[in-house]
């Protein structure tokens, strides 16, 4: 790990910086992926299923008898967890639910706007070390809340071909429509282009490697749109001298077992916690199966230490962090001040693994800076936004003037004239 003590802000540019992948070897073989989906199809998934995945399946699409069959492969305490989580998100999504209100801008001129889902959303879910089924309680209950028609989901086999049933089973509890075994950027392209199994969608949503992502940016050139741009997963921490360092180093350890590629952060204004965390840091991961993984990503990992709390947040605005955590007493204060953040842990008591979980909260957010300028998944990724106007007769007079001058004025006369010709018409 790197440690700073009280590096002066001319040096903070170099610290909030990423890993820069290679991306031109990437995007070369993303590119030949989507090439030969689009031209082989569902083969062309069968054969990157062994390449990839060392996986020899007969059929990407995924039984119902495999489906049905999850329920029973997983403990009820698993299915029951499950359960409550999505009723939390569940709860939580729900009320982003817009009313709508029709406001009147001028008399006689209405206007409005509805939402309307986009009516086939795609979902990536990892499988391997770390099947992610809580992605999917994220993902699909918000594209079912919002009226999505067909939610398709993608996740790899295994290299017995088989689907963790975790997935499978909390899948169905959402309302998936289909799901199919492929995974990494041609499940990314079938999704994008469609194959003889898999419908194309309209909207891409999910994490993944670095494959997937380059995939998720490709797609875009099919026209087809993605939840947001991603790199590896991330979490800043600020602590003061209330801050609980064995809290701090779990939390900082929770992020770091992601991946070799996960980027983790800690600011403190206390000399103390400061030491305390990085020596529980060292007891604490001893002891994770997913140590060698939690060791590698903190090896680039950044230990700074500042000198108040209003530094540390300024660092993490330009820092821009997928999680935030403020360890910090009186953390209210700083609620205001925060600008860069994709999902924000407030007290010691509230940890990152809450909002990964079960908190409600959704946990697909913008990492590698893009917090300065995207939110993370919500009921608005699931809808489109349409527009309504309407204007009377009284109300077309009451505008129609100022409509006339400004078209006049860009020279498009006839959009002057539509105003006109009914200004002048009589019944």
């Amino acid at each position: 790990m790197f440690i700073h003590r009280y590096p002066q802000k001319e040096t903070w540019a170099e610290l909030v910086q990423r890993p820069v992948l290679k991306k031109e070897e990437v995007s070369e073989i993303v590119s030949e992926i989507f090439k030969k989906v689009e031209q082989n199809g569902d083969e062309a998934l069968l054969e990157f299923s062994k390449k990839f995945d060392s996986a020899q399946i007969e059929s990407i699409v995924i039984s119902r008898d495999e489906i049905d069959q999850a329920e029973f492969l997983i403990s009820n305490e698993l299915k029951k967890a499950i359960q409550e989580a999505k009723e939390n998100i569940t709860t939580f999504h729900n009320s982003q639910q817009p009313e709508i209100e029709k406001i009147e801008t001028t008399n006689g001129v209405i206007c409005w706007r509805e939402n309307r889902a986009v009516e086939k959303i795609g979902i990536y879910i990892p499988g391997g070390t770390a099947p992610l089924f809580s992605t999917v309680l994220m993902l699909a209950i918000p594209a079912q809340l919002a009226g999505c028609k067909e939610i398709i989901l993608c996740t790899p086999p295994d290299k017995d071909g088989n689907v963790n049933p975790a997935i499978l089973y909390t899948a169905k509890l959402c309302g998936v429509t289909r799901m199919f075994k492929t995974g990494g950027a041609q499940a990314i392209a079938a999704m994008a282009i469609g194959t003889e199994s898999i419908p194309n969608v309209y909207k891409i949503f999910g994490p993944g490697n670095q494959f997937v992502v380059a995939g998720k940016e490709f797609a875009q050139n099919y026209g087809v749109a993605i939840d947001m741009p991603a790199g590896p997963s991330e979490v800043l921490v600020i602590a003061d001298q209330q801050a609980i360092p064995a809290f701090c180093a779990a939390d900082l350890l929770s992020q770091a077992e992601h991946g070799s590629d996960s980027q983790v952060v800690f600011i403190s204004t206390d000399l103390n916690v400061f030491n305390e965390t990085i020596e529980e840091i060292d007891f604490q991961i001893k002891k994770l199966p997913r140590n060698k993984l939690a060791e590698e990503s903190l090896n680039n990992s950044h230990f700074i230490l500042l000198n108040s709390i209003e530094d540390a947040v300024e660092f993490s605005n330009s820092y821009a962090p997928e999680h935030l955590i403020l360890a910090i007493d009186d953390f209210q204060k700083y609620i205001s001040s925060i600008q860069n953040a994709g999902s924000v842990f407030l007290g010691n008591y509230s940890c990152e693994s809450a909002g990964d979980y079960a908190s409600g909260t959704n946990h697909t957010l913008p990492t590698n800076g893009f917090a300065r300028n995207y939110s993370g998944v919500s009921l608005d990724s699931f809808v489109k936004k349409i527009t309504f106007q309407e204007l009377s007769e009284k109300g077309l007079k009451n505008l129609g003037k100022t409509i006339e001058i400004m078209a006049e004025a860009e020279g498009l006369f006839a959009h002057k004239n539509a105003v006109s010709i009914r200004l002048k018409y009589k019944k």
